[in-house]
């Protein structure tokens, strides 16, 4: 088995890239990744479209727009940078949908590699971060992922509308109160859109709450600058099964997001 530097040094391939401009909002699509690491890919026990059905794909392009935006490159099944260190690598099926990701225990080494990139990406965050708020003085993390609606099967009915909104905003570790000013009118502009003749559907806490690790960290270390907002879009625009892109829905999720920044570069100067 190779050595904790050896796995470092064969694997080359960036592991995300971060674009810094002038605005204090922020995207981020740290699920957007399906590189794995060389020395992992003879002990998974998954495919590339078992693994491409539980990431986010395409949620990169929704932040294209961005001038800060950070879009991660490896797998959430080499290492998950939405949970907190200690649950960031998958060991029991009860942590991934109930998949058996391992064909055997993972050698330390390689777990080392992996948690070397979770503990990397926080230390950059926070100072990307502290860089921004030094700036403005307030930010807004816009924390971009998906989310699978047709879980039985291609052609299974997908989940009910009311657990199932087309954009679901997580906000469980944030000062609610405090941070309105920023969310609610976020969110009233979202539900303005018009998607294929119908208002978009965006609802808080429904599917999930923003449980997250990087919205926890962002609430955790800048409590009174920074509004970090999980926010999941259900895969309308790909085929869950497939991998299949709709473009046409691509592309209006990307405008979403980029008509949304003007008003929370504006409220987010607020709250400074």
């Amino acid at each position: 088995m190779p050595s904790f530097q050896e796995i470092a040094e064969s694997d080359p391939l960036g592991w995300w890239s971060a674009h810094r401009g002038a605005s204090p909002v922020v995207g981020t699509a740290i699920h957007n990744g399906h590189h794995l690491r060389r020395d992992l890919k003879d002990l998974i026990t998954l495919d590339d479209d078992e693994r491409l059905r539980e990431e986010d794909p395409f949620t990169e392009f929704f932040i294209r727009d961005l001038p800060n935006r950070i879009v991660v490159h490896r797998s959430r099944f080499e290492v998950d940078l939405n949970r907190a260190r200690d649950g960031a690598i998958y060991f029991r099926p009860e942590q991934a949908w109930g998949l058996e990701v391992w064909k055997d225990p993972l050698p330390e080494t390689a777990v080392a590699a992996s948690l070397q990139v979770h503990d990397a990406y926080y230390v950059m965050l926070d100072n990307y971060l502290r860089a921004i708020e030094q700036q403005y003085g307030a930010f807004v993390l816009l924390d971009i992922h998906s989310y699978n609606h047709r879980r039985d099967g291609v052609d299974a009915p997908e989940m009910a509308f009311a657990k199932a909104p087309q954009i679901n905003i997580g906000t469980s570790s944030m000062d609610r109160q405090r941070w309105a000013p920023v969310l609610d009118p976020f969110m009233e502009q979202l539900r303005s859109f018009e998607f294929r003749g119908d208002w978009v559907d965006v609802r808080e806490n429904v599917a999930f709450q923003g449980r997250g690790e990087q919205t926890r960290f962002v609430h955790e270390r800048f409590p009174e600058t920074g509004c970090a907002i999980a926010i999941e879009f259900k895969k309308v625009f790909m085929d869950e099964w497939t991998g299949e892109p709709d473009i046409e829905a691509l592309q209006a999720m990307r405008r979403m997001i980029r008509l949304s920044v003007p008003l929370l570069e504006q409220t987010a100067r607020g709250q400074s």
